[in-house]
């Protein structure tokens, strides 16, 4: 083993190779990432399929570990006939999360200290599986793995090419010229050692110490944390977790359905008491504040400034409330509005429409509005719309959250219609709302304040009241990231692709767009 002292390495950049699986990830098991792909790619029954065949993969793991022949059919179950920019969004949208949180800080600590070049070596995924995280979070430079092939059709045929021992060396030199080498090598597989360890100067094994020099390096910052993901499950799918979710999901849908039959057919001031027979928690905090009165025409309603974790936070303070409570919308699907409990008022993103809409909306009563203009699951808030400080000087700032164990009630890429679903079917889904004092006089537009002001305020001390962090990332940003597109309802297919479809096709997935997007 080659060392490189300290002080060298302070002279230049320090390049690194690092593996993936089992080196900057805890755990060397990709089976739960393959069974995300199954789910969130295609569904439930390739989701059965792949976790039917667990006893067989591990199997092939324990008789030939340095095949990899249990990671091939893995991938060709979960992606074969799957559209390339299905599985690309699932690796941009799903994966980084679960992959984020399984990273090693030590093995983080040693990679990221390095400034020079970094490449990240993926033996048990496809490339297009890892490069997202790997080039968005972890700063890597070049990704070395296999390679999914596809169809004519832009459809996986499940099948991966390269990989290999030889081939993985190669790729490495390669990225390499002049007879330079890497700096430092983290590894610990048999492809590792076999393949791209011998290549650096300095090779380093798990488990890591965090007492080395390259991971005391201080100026070694956090990775860059995933803030927007999709996807609805909310637990890494080890193979006894998947087995737990299928067994729990047609149960599920049956408590979703009287959860949300009871929500519609019982009146509001009722469903505090039914709650704790379903299996259902709201927890208050604050003092709500009391019904107002309209004065020579002023809006007789409060502006309740909520942070918007998923659609369920102006029901979930109507429940708390036990009045008439009307919520602005966005992107709510026509049947949630349908099924709402509570009055919907659905902006155009017109300011002075939707200005108009919601004063009409305060005059008749209580109104909630979250300036956040879309859900995020993380504890970050995104920069608040300022609209709201002009409409109003009753504003009362409310912090919701809530707790899941199963499913995620959020999407940018799914069906919204099934958030509400997916919410409930959870098996005991709690939501958290918390009253702030009326914003005084003095902190609101009449007293000279801009909206601006007044809605970044607002934002810090629901922010501190959660112990989020906050950002100037908005709706924009995340379904670019989430989504590939900007966000906006209402934007038609390009006539090219549609096009491709047959004449029924397009008509029944224009009226479940309209019915459930």
């Amino acid at each position: 083993m080659v060392t490189t002292s300290a002080s060298a390495r302070e002279e230049r950049p320090v390049s690194v190779v690092a593996e993936l699986e089992g080196t900057l990830l805890h755990d060397s098991c990709t089976f739960p990432y393959y069974m995300l792909v199954a789910f969130e790619a295609s569904g439930l029954a390739r989701f059965a399929a792949l976790l039917a065949l667990w006893p067989a993969l591990r199997l092939l793991d324990l008789l030939l570990p340095g095949r990899r022949l249990a990671a091939r059919c893995a991938a060709f179950v979960a992606t074969a006939g799957v559209p390339r920019a299905e599985l690309e969004a699932v690796a941009r949208a799903v994966l980084p999360k679960f992959m984020a949180d399984d990273v090693d800080p030590a093995a983080w600590a040693a990679f990221g200290a390095c400034r020079g070049r970094r490449v990240v070596v993926a033996r048990a995924m496809p490339r297009v599986m890892v490069e997202w995280f790997a080039r968005e979070h972890l700063g890597a430079d070049h990704v070395v793995g296999s390679e999914l092939e596809y169809s004519r059709l832009r459809r996986c045929t499940g099948l991966l090419t390269g990989g290999g021992d030889d081939d993985v060396a190669q790729r490495v030199r390669a990225l390499f010229a002049d007879g330079e080498r890497p700096d430092l090598g983290l590894g610990r597989s048999d492809v590792a050692r076999s393949s791209f360890l011998p290549f650096c100067k300095e090779q380093l094994q798990p488990p890591f110490s965090m007492d080395h020099d390259m991971a005391m390096q201080p100026k070694c910052a956090p990775f860059r944390p995933v803030i927007f993901h999709d996807g609805r499950l909310v637990r890494r799918p080890t193979a006894l977790m998947s087995l737990a979710i299928l067994f729990w999901i047609p149960l599920g849908v049956l408590l979703a359905f009287v959860r949300i039959t009871l929500g519609l057919v019982l009146p509001i001031q009722a469903l505090p008491y039914i709650a704790p027979f379903v299996g259902g928690a709201v927890i208050t905090r604050g003092h709500p504040p009391p019904p107002t009165t309209a004065k020579d025409g002023s809006p007789s309603g409060v502006l309740f400034v909520c942070t918007h974790r998923t659609l369920m936070d102006p029901v979930a303070l109507a429940f708390v409330l036990g009045r008439r409570v009307a919520a602005v919308t966005y992107s709510l699907s026509r049947l949630s509005e349908l099924l709402s409990p509570i009055p919907t008022v659905r902006l155009t993103r017109d300011r002075e429409t939707d200005a108009a809409r919601m004063r009409a909306e305060l005059a008749r009563g209580d109104v909630a509005v979250c300036p956040e203009g879309t859900t995020c699951r993380e504890p970050f808030l995104l920069r608040f719309s300022a609209l709201f400080a002009e409409l109003s000087d009753r504003i009362v700032p409310v912090a919701t959250n809530y707790r899941v164990g199963l499913f995620h009630p959020t999407t940018a890429r799914g069906w919204k219609a099934m958030d509400p679903i997916f919410f409930f079917m959870n098996p005991r889904p709690v939501y958290e709302v918390t009253f702030l004092n009326q914003l005084p006089a003095e902190a609101t537009c009449a007293a000279g304040k801009s909206a601006v002001d007044v809605a970044n305020y607002v934002q810090r001390i629901l922010a501190a009241t959660l112990g989020f962090e906050c950002t100037t990332l908005t709706r924009r940003d995340k379904y670019r990231v989430l989504a590939g597109n900007d966000g906006i309802v209402g934007v038609k297919p390009a006539a090219a692709a549609a096009a491709t479809k047959p004449g029924w096709q397009r008509r029944v997935k224009e009226v479940l767009g309209f019915l459930l997007h």
